[in-house]
């Protein structure tokens, strides 16, 4: 009699867990990309621009595709800023064109930060203020030199007040936007909870239009650089304007471009400290920074 033996149980053959799928992004479009990618720093990707232009600038001047005539090469604007300022005139000149814009930016911040509260908070200032503005904002604020040389003579009031000029209409329009586009259901929420006036303009209002006027600021110091350009050009005797207006008698367009260069480099710095200021102010803000 035979007997039996009891079924073993086959086991299916162990296999190697499976390795988990590289992290997916998701992209604005809505494609998953996975893996890893190679990325650049943004300081490196930011410079590549300019950079990149004053290789080309160099290359084509030190082959003759671009004549001393028509534009000096950047080793002769280089040179031209080490003279001056060892002479001292490049930062004498410096030092009086942004005294001109400082005093000009106050003057006009004032204003517009003043016109634009009016406007944006009562519905009286509004009706009296910001058709005028947008009437006058239609003029183009470099043909009033002619008439500001009238009224101010031609010393530094007239280059302060176009600086000022320019400087008013994009911080006064920015911060008026930010103020009429607090959210409705914010504002009535937070008189729901008992905020009066001055406590709904400091606590509600005010925050809501603070990124709009972050921006205003910083097309508003871009604008006093290029408004200065204009206004240094009215008999000024001292200033990067000044400079450039003596190489141009010789012409000498290795200075021109090196007063170019500095107001650029000025431009940028003020722009930068407006970004850093933004980070500081805004960290409450949740905002979108770009993909990779």
């Amino acid at each position: 009699m035979t007997t039996k033996s009891p079924a073993t149980a086959v086991l299916p053959p162990q296999t190697a867990a499976p390795e988990s799928p590289a992290p997916a992004r998701v992209t604005l479009r809505g494609t998953v990309k996975t893996g890893r990618r190679l990325t650049v720093p943004r300081s490196v990707r930011r410079s590549a621009g300019p950079v990149g232009l004053v290789l080309l600038w160099f290359l084509t001047s030190a082959t003759g595709v671009l004549p001393e005539s028509v534009l000096a090469s950047p080793v002769d604007v280089v040179k031209q800023a080490v003279e001056l300022t060892e002479n001292g005139e490049l930062p004498g000149a410096i030092a009086a064109s942004g005294r001109r814009a400082a005093i000009g930016f106050l003057i006009g911040a004032s204003v517009a930060l003043s016109l634009s509260l009016l406007a944006g908070l009562f519905r009286l200032g509004e009706d009296v203020i910001d058709s005028s503005m947008g009437m006058f904002r239609a003029i183009p604020w470099v043909g009033l030199i002619p008439l500001f040389i009238v009224w101010f003579g031609i010393e530094e009031t007239p280059k302060i007040a176009l600086v000022a000029l320019g400087v008013t209409y994009p911080l006064y329009f920015n911060i008026y936007g930010g103020i009429r586009s607090t959210d409705a259901q914010l504002v009535e929420a937070a008189r729901m909870m008992g905020l009066g006036r001055l406590g709904l303009i400091k606590y509600v209002i005010l925050p809501s239009a603070l990124p709009g006027a972050l921006v205003g600021l910083r097309y508003a110091l871009s604008t006093a650089w290029l408004a200065l350009v204009f206004a240094e050009q009215i008999n000024a005797d001292a200033g990067l304007g000044y400079l450039m207006s003596n190489a141009q008698q010789y012409f000498r367009t290795d200075v021109i471009v090196l007063c170019l260069a500095v107001y650029a480099l000025l431009g940028l710095a003020c722009d930068f400290a407006v970004r850093i200021l933004s980070r500081r102010l805004l960290t409450w803000r949740a905002n979108f920074e770009g993909e990779v």
